[in-house]
């Protein structure tokens, strides 16, 4: 059995459900390895590995398990499943994106007799709600598919998809899915509270990967998005040491975007954070972050950056319009990094900049009155206005 499992950058009791995996299946099962989907998020390392799994990783080895990286950036890696069709893609997307999409996942899952998807499910911004078969695409997929994915995500909008249920992005991730011959099962878990022992356990659904996302999204609808009375003007999200990068770091604004005042202002706390993205900074400093119009009214301009880049960039700025007669850009909110990024790259980033010294946790308390929110493990709870639970 090859069990799919995420990166360290979700919250997941790995540790606990590896040791049940390894009870349970490991001493029935001629093999019982797992497969990180990492997506384009950096190679764990084995010391990343050990303390992702709770237990010593050498040479790939944990105990009698074998723990591998997803390679997406090796073809090799790869097998070719087909494409969905260019007027599948063009009907799921409402005609938004009207281009075949490549199917290819990590061959490693044809060579074991049932694949167990075992992952968190969370509001998410560009398929709605984390977990199922996203574990599958584009968890160990191509980049392709992950391009595609991300940039149908920008097009619709991080605001108008995060914490739906149905969305399109999902539709066309669970058409990918069906390609697949190898029987497949999934452990969606909702996680709920983080102390020294790590996250509590609030729901664990088992059952074919759909039924049981399904089940585990509608949890998480309950656990993981709260509902606000009135907008916040200012919100600093201060982010786990779990997200080491701003790619990762991002979600700290996702979850908060809709329940932010036209104007306001969502600051990403986080002095351990030196890197824009370990895997797309390149490509970032040369576009830096900018809304969705900025791109499509540019298109030529950009035709050589990534899809999934682009679509990174526009989910972390946020909802804006640009005018391309005059090259003017206006962001709905400001978007502040307060990290150990210098802040002439920030600017150049086109984000703001506050030194990570002058913030004083205990000046943001209890002022929800002022519209200041504190939070204190952002990039997993979506907040929402109460007035859009009616839309």
């Amino acid at each position: 059995m090859l069990t799919i499992i995420p990166d360290g950058t979700r919250t997941m009791p790995m540790p606990l459900m590896f040791r049940l995996l390894q009870a349970e299946i490991g001493p029935r099962a001629a093999a019982c390895d797992y497969l990180v989907a990492l997506g384009t998020h950096p190679l764990m390392s084995e010391a990343q590995l050990s303390c992702l799994m709770g237990q010593p990783v050498v040479d790939g080895q944990c105990g009698k398990a074998r723990v591998f990286n997803h390679r997406w950036d090796l073809p090799d890696t790869l097998i070719d499943l087909g494409s969905i069709p260019a007027d599948e893609v063009a009907k799921s997307s409402g005609g938004l994106l009207s281009e075949p999409i490549l199917i290819k996942i990590n061959r490693l899952l044809f060579e074991y007799d049932q694949v167990l998807i075992c992952g968190p499910v969370f509001p998410h911004e560009v398929v709605g709600f984390s977990g199922g078969n996203k574990y599958l695409f584009p968890g160990v997929s191509s980049g392709e598919m992950i391009n595609q994915t991300h940039w149908l995500g920008a097009l619709l909008g991080s605001y108008n998809l995060i914490g739906t249920p149905c969305t399109p992005v999902r539709e066309i991730i669970d058409r990918a899915a069906a390609k697949i011959t190898v029987p497949i099962a999934c452990f969606a878990l909702v996680v709920s509270g983080h102390d020294a022992e790590g996250p509590g356990i609030a729901g664990l659904h088992f059952g074919p990967a759909r039924e049981a996302w399904k089940a585990a999204m509608e949890l998480s609808a309950q656990k993981h998005v709260q509902w606000v009375e009135r907008p916040f003007r200012r919100v600093l999200s201060v982010l786990p040491q779990m997200y080491d990068d701003i790619w990762t770091g991002s979600k700290g604004m996702y979850k908060v975007e809709p329940a932010m005042q036209e104007g306001g202002e969502v600051i990403l706390y986080a002095p351990h954070i030196t890197e824009i993205s370990y895997t797309h900074g390149a490509y970032l400093d040369q576009v830096g972050y900018h809304c969705r119009d900025y791109f499509l009214k540019q298109r030529n301009r950009f035709a050589g950056i990534p899809r999934s880049v682009i679509a990174h960039s526009t989910h972390l700025k946020g909802q804006g319009t640009y005018d391309a007669s005059t090259g003017d850009e206006t962001p709905r909110i400001t978007v502040t990094l307060a990290t150990s990024i210098s802040e002439e790259r920030c600017r150049r980033l086109n984000l703001g900049y506050l030194d990570p010294k002058t913030i004083r946790l205990e000046e943001w308390q209890g002022r929800e009155a002022e519209g200041i929110k504190l939070i204190p493990r952002a990039g997993e709870t979506l907040f929402r206005l109460k007035e859009q639970a009616a839309l």
